[in-house]
C-alpha cells in the first residue's frame, strides 16, 4: 500500500504517453451530403481523417467558404509537440522514482497549466480558421464564420460540428487525475 502513490504516479506518466497511440482531438461535420459524418482526428503530430481523403474533402469543402486550407505540414505544434509529450511523461516517471508528494503536485499543476495553453492556442487556431476568410471564394456569406466549436456542438451553415477530446486527450486529463490523487494519498499513507 505504501507504494501506492508511486505506482499512480507512474500510471499518469503511461496515459500521457498514451498520446502516441491515440488521437487526442476529434472534430465531426455531420450534414444531409454526409449522414454519416465526416471526422477528422487530431494526434500530437498530424491530422487525419475517418477515411483516407477525408482531410482533402475537408479542404474542398473550406475552398467554397474561403477557409484555409488545412495543412499538418505548416503546423509548427505538430512538430515540437511529441517531444514536448515524451519530456512530460519522462518527468512524471522521474516524479514516480523520487516518490516526492511536492513532484507529484507540481508535475499536475504543470501539466493542467499546459493544458489549458494548449486548449487556448487550438481556439486561437479555430478563431482564425473560421474568421480569416478569402475574398476570392466562391460562396460570400456576408457576416458569416465558420469557427468550428472549441468543445460542443455548432450549426454552421447546414453542417452540425462537433468537437470533443478523444481517447488520448481523456487518458491525458485522467493521468492528471492519478498524479493529484498521488499527491493527496501519499501524506495518508505515510501516516498509517
Amino acid at each position: 500500500m505504501k507504494s501506492l502513490p508511486r505506482i499512480l504516479m507512474f500510471l499518469a506518466g503511461l496515459c500521457l504517453l498514451s498520446l502516441f497511440v491515440f488521437p487526442m482531438w476529434r472534430i465531426t461535420l455531420i450534414a444531409p451530403q454526409y449522414p454519416d459524418g465526416v471526422t477528422m482526428y487530431i494526434w500530437i503530430d498530424k491530422i487525419n481523417g475517418s477515411t483516407p481523403g477525408t482531410l482533402q474533402n475537408i479542404n474542398i469543402l473550406n475552398h467554397y467558404v474561403g477557409m484555409k486550407y488545412i495543412e499538418p505540414d505548416a503546423i509548427p505544434e505538430l512538430q515540437y509537440f511529441p517531444y514536448v509529450i515524451g519530456a512530460l511523461a519522462g518527468l512524471a516517471f522521474l516524479a514516480a522514482a523520487a516518490d516526492k508528494r511536492w513532484l507529484y503536485f507540481t508535475w499536475a499543476v504543470l501539466m493542467i497549466a499546459l493544458a489549458v495553453l494548449g486548449i487556448y492556442d487550438f481556439y486561437l487556431w479555430e478563431y482564425d480558421y473560421g474568421h480569416d476568410l478569402s475574398d476570392t471564394a466562391p460562396i460570400k456569406i456576408p457576416g458569416a464564420s465558420f469557427q468550428p466549436p472549441l468543445f460542443g456542438t455548432k450549426v454552421i451553415l447546414n453542417f452540425v460540428a462537433k468537437s470533443f477530446p478523444h481517447t488520448g486527450g481523456y487518458l491525458a486529463g485522467f493521468g492528471i487525475a492519478l498524479a493529484l490523487l498521488a499527491w493527496w494519498l501519499k501524506p495518508k499513507i505515510e501516516r498509517s
